[in-house]
């Protein structure tokens, strides 16, 4: 029985909890001492597993990275630098970095979704690492992604010139930091989902983004959700299962 079949009968109420625990098998587990690969994630989830490569050092990257290529996952590792990427891609050369993003990917599989796209729209050049961080990993997990930069408040004319593609998107991300008032604005003028991340771009009273985490938080516009600081890669990850619904 698989993992999902267990899990099934535990919401289903067939089992408890407890039954649940003890019949889970310990295949989709790949153990490596410093790191536990969970190469079951994707099929339970709809999310893969995806390296954090922040506190880990570069071979430790490279080597959670090739034995998820030897499982046949697709690679993402977020937040790597320089040094991670060149001992990833002396494992597997097909890797790619970007450098804005910080993201290493390798993906072989090519599936698209063909349903319609995310846009990813950022309110200054500042906040393009944290955008970048989101068009990469939604991409790489298969979606259409149209993204349109500089565009914030201080000169809101340019958001106009882009407003037909951003209210075509199926989802869109908007990235801000300084007070965060892009997703707002953008949250008045769309019928889409919006998701609102935050950065740490701005001033002495931003805070490193809280007062932009605050100003999204609060919004007055409806249908506005919020992610944590500079977090571009969990608000792909929820525009991707929006997505592909």
């Amino acid at each position: 029985m698989s993992p999902r079949e267990i899990l099934e009968q535990y919401k289903n109420g067939e089992i408890t909890l407890t039954q649940a625990l003890e019949n889970l098998p310990s295949h989709g587990i790949e153990e490596m001492g410093f790191a536990t690969i969970d190469t079951d994630r994707e099929k339970r989830t709809g999310l893969p597993e995806v390296i954090y490569a922040s506190g880990k050092t570069a071979e430790q990257v490279a080597q959670i990275a090739e034995r998820m290529h030897q499982k046949g996952i697709d690679v993402l590792a977020t937040r790597a630098t320089p040094e991670m990427y060149e001992e990833v891609q002396k494992l597997i050369p097909g890797a790619v970095y970007n450098p804005l993003a910080k993201t290493i990917i390798y993906r072989e599989s090519k599936y698209e979704n063909d349903k319609g796209y995310i846009a990813v729209v950022a309110a200054g050049t500042s906040d393009m690492p944290v955008a970048e961080e989101a068009v990469e990993t939604a991409r790489f997990l298969g979606n259409r992604v149209e993204s349109v930069y500089d565009v914030g408040v201080a000169g809101i004319h340019r958001l106009f010139h882009k407003l037909e593609l951003i209210r075509n998107a199926r989802v869109i991300i908007v990235v801000a930091g300084m007070e965060g008032a892009l997703s707002s604005v953008i949250g008045g003028l769309v019928d889409k989902p919006v998701l609102a991340v935050p950065t740490s771009v701005g001033y002495g009273a931003n805070f490193e983004g809280v007062s932009a985490l605050l100003g999204m938080l609060t919004s007055c516009a409806s249908g506005v959700s919020v992610v944590n600081i500079n977090n571009g890669f969990g608000a792909a990850c929820q525009a991707s299962l929006i997505n592909k619904l």
